[in-house]
């Protein structure tokens, strides 16, 4: 299969105005994602994730290395890389139809077919009836569920998501949760997610990749072996749950590669 995302010896290293001091956010790390792959990036606060997920978007650029997205490389943002942040980042002036059309217009696509787009994704993330409420009239699920739909409709190459359900409550996040590998299976969407939840990561991909502490580094690359679709009350039953839990934990507890499933993807 295909690689579309690629980082090469990626590293970053930035100016702390309060320690007045060089740091290191991240060390030579590289990986890639294959066409329709949900690859998970995790590890402890502070470990460059984030900042990682931003090079690959184009909003921040790596000191050394180099990001390819079907092969080509990433000066910037673009098109073919679509992002859902931990906020909702809709337009609060916009109806749910309008913020999902927003990208369509912007690209000068015909009516018609903005329409028949929008509403599609409307329909797939679940939130039919609700096209002409603005974002305050949603809840935090529902919002979230729009900017999701904003981001596919546009098609992009990858989809990239930082901590996309950190600010809703437990059962909503366990609900989105599994609409996403629903959703992403049926779009066969390729995504590149943050996440510090260990298990979020497990249940939500087809590889979960491990950091170290700053700087982080890749200590595992562990394969997820577990049925789709994905429900939460048939994931947490079944051994290997536990078992890729435990692994990825002391991975990163020891800063070491982990045994096992493990493996190197680069």
């Amino acid at each position: 299969m295909t690689d579309i995302l690629v980082a090469r010896n990626v590293s970053k290293t930035y100016f702390d105005t309060v320690a007045q001091d060089n740091v290191v956010a991240l060390q030579g790390l590289s990986l890639a994602v294959r066409a329709h792959e949900f690859v998970s990036v995790i590890g402890p606060s502070g470990c460059g994730k984030s900042t990682f997920l931003r090079i690959v978007a184009g909003l921040d650029k790596p000191t050394s290395g180099e990001i390819l997205v079907s092969g080509a490389k990433v000066t910037g943002p673009g098109a073919d890389r679509g992002m859902v942040f931990q906020e909702y980042a809709l337009l609060p002036w916009k109806t749910t139809e309008a913020n999902v059309e927003f990208g369509l217009r912007l690209k000068g696509m015909a009516k018609e077919q903005r329409q028949q787009i929008t509403q599609r994704f409307i329909d797939l993330v679940g939130l039919s009836g609700f096209e002409k409420k603005y974002p305050h009239q949603l809840s935090g699920g529902m919002r979230q569920r729009a900017a999701v739909a904003r981001v596919l409709a546009n098609n992009p190459t990858v989809l990239l998501m930082d901590e996309p359900f950190a600010a809703v409550d437990a059962m909503t996040r366990q609900r989105l949760q599994e609409e996403l590998t629903a959703i992403t299976a049926h779009e066969r969407t390729t995504v590149l997610f943050i996440t510090h939840a260990i298990e979020e990561a497990v249940f939500l991909s087809d590889r979960v990749v491990a950091l170290s502490g700053r700087p982080g580094r890749i200590v595992a690359d562990l394969t997820i072996d577990l049925p789709r679709p994905r429900k939460w009350d048939d994931v947490v039953r079944d051994p290997r749950f536990n078992a890729y839990r435990d692994e990825l934990t002391q991975s990163i507890h020891s800063n070491g590669p982990v045994n096992g499933a493990a493996r190197a993807h680069a």
